[in-house]
């Protein structure tokens, strides 16, 4: 039987049948102490949420929340329940009252990505990840669900509830630039190596959030908002170097390489060692793109 303190450490979750596509990630704290802590990215919801209720008895972990396990559907409780099996995190999820909701999981260890954005990386050759033409490379996210976006003279816009979208061309390291058109109040995002969430939303004039246009998706603040209206071509050039992250959005630099802690609500791809894939959310509002080039980024002869 493990010990309780084995939990500790950050977890990356692969769900089985999970029907949006989604992975889930899982951070204890103090397990084996009386002052065990928690935090989970995972269904429902999109937040990096605190863990109101966690507990290890028996060899057990178990967390629970009160949620809408159901879109629109009432709050019901969740129990989280997992073991550690050959090194993995092996457990379920049960939902009281909404069988539908119930999944089983498994857990790994986040790597250590020893990467840094420390000087010693130049630039490869850009991929020019939209063709101005077609969604030739690009794949649906979300199984049996149409795609539900169209390409018209030189820019792809989605339909109200389109699929996400995911290249087929895999990255490491890399320097990203997009440009990007929302309608008003809407709500997309950026999924790099499609794990990690740079937040594409209409709140021009609003306070810098978490939730905000430019951040890390509630992990990372931006230190200012500079949104443009609903309407105006934003950019984004994003620059990923292991866990490293920086976002210069219309210009102004709004992170400035900081580390991300884990998997956000966006994350379809889980292993976090290998390079992934560019993601393009587009399941909310009106949301247009022109371009995405993908820089990848390698290290300078001689840099170690």
């Amino acid at each position: 039987m493990a010990a309780d303190s084995d939990f500790n450490g950050r977890w990356d979750i692969k769900v089985r049948n999970e029907p949006r596509s989604r992975v889930w990630w899982l951070g204890v704290q103090g397990a084996g102490t009386p002052n065990i802590k928690g935090t989970f990215v995972g269904a429902p919801g999109g937040d990096c949420d605190v863990i109101p209720k966690i507990s290890v008895r028996n060899g057990q972990l178990e967390w629970r929340f009160q949620k809408a396990y159901r879109r629109g559907g009432a709050t019901a409780e969740g129990v989280y329940k997992a073991k550690i099996i050959d090194g993995k995190l092996v457990g379920s999820l049960e939902v009281d009252g909404v069988p539908d909701a119930s999944r089983t999981f498994e857990g790994v260890r986040a790597p250590a990505v020893p990467d840094k954005d420390d000087g010693s990386w130049k630039k490869g050759k850009p991929v020019e990840l939209f063709n101005g033409k077609d969604l030739a490379n690009w794949k649906a996210m979300i199984k049996n669900v149409p795609l539900g976006w169209t390409v018209e003279d030189g820019i792809t816009s989605n339909k109200a509830g389109a699929n996400n979208l995911v290249s087929d061309e895999k990255f490491w390291n890399f320097e990203l630039h997009a440009e990007i058109r929302l309608g008003k109040d809407s709500n997309a995002g950026i999924g790099l190596r499609g794990r990690y969430e740079v937040q594409v939303l209409d709140d021009y004039g609003k306070p810098a959030d978490t939730h905000g246009n430019g951040a890390l998706y509630s992990r990372i603040l931006p230190t200012s908002n500079a949104s443009k209206a609903p309407g105006e071509w934003q950019t984004y050039d994003i620059r990923l170097i292991g866990r490293t992250v920086t976002v210069v959005l219309n210009g102004v630099k709004v992170i400035d390489r900081k580390e991300i802690e884990g998997l956000t609500a966006m994350a379809h791809d889980a292993d976090e060692a290998l390079p992934g894939p560019i993601s393009i959310q587009g399941d909310h509002g009106a949301v247009e793109f022109r371009k995405l080039t993908v820089t990848p980024l390698e290290k300078a002869a001689g840099k170690k």
